[in-house]
């Protein structure tokens, strides 16, 4: 199964790309918010992908989706787990950043859910029944796809350091400074979890 691919850009169309990899033309789905992030991208250009492989008895030809950071791979499997909702169905929906859906999903947002291609207010309703309060790290992804850095940090910040910084695309620096603030409004955390919620409320809040 492949996961990830890093090759030149040989050519863009409305909703994917074409990347050489090894002598191997690779047809990749992008979500538009993706594609957005790929605009100033020439023929030619590298481009790295995390890759979400999808291929069923039901369709057997199989269907590659890329993304720029593995937290976005992560949100788009958790949100194709909501019942009606394909991977096909989750490309064309997902128009806007995943960090912004997710924070829509974490505060009940029905109305915004509702603007997404292809989401009525059914299929909503089960987006919020299945994902609430899963998904509160995937609305701190950074905005700037920067490349991540290494972290270093100690005792249980250490995991929300890795995850802030490899994952959900935050700077060194940046996600030290997420961390320091959410400990000091809440002096009793005591689990990666805790901080993960702490960090999250101060950045929606």
């Amino acid at each position: 199964m492949i996961g990830y691919l890093e090759g030149k850009l040989l050519k863009k169309e409305q909703d994917q790309i074409l990347l050489l990899n090894n002598q191997v033309g690779y047809e990749i789905l992008l979500p538009a918010f993706v594609r957005h992030t790929l605009k100033a991208k020439k023929i030619g250009d590298d481009v790295a992908l995390y890759i979400y492989y999808h291929q069923t008895e039901r369709q057997p030809k199989p269907v590659l989706i890329g993304f720029n950071l593995e937290a976005e791979r992560e949100f788009f499997r958790l949100f194709i787990s909501v019942e009606d909702i394909g991977p096909i169905k989750a490309v064309q929906a997902l128009s806007t950043p995943v960090r912004e859906v997710a924070r829509a999903i974490e505060s009940r947002d029905l109305a915004y859910l509702k603007r997404l291609k292809g989401i009525g207010n059914r299929t909503a309703q089960k987006v919020l029944a299945t994902l609430e309060g899963k998904l509160a790290k995937f609305a701190l992804i950074r905005k700037a796809e920067e490349p991540a850095e290494a972290a270093p940090s100690e005792d249980f910040t250490e995991q929300v350091h890795e995850v802030l910084i490899k994952q959900l695309g935050h700077k060194r620096n940046e996600a030290k400074e997420l961390i320091v603030a959410a400990l000091k409004r809440n002096k009793n955390i005591t689990t990666a979890e805790e901080l993960f919620e702490e960090v999250y409320r101060g950045e929606v809040h």
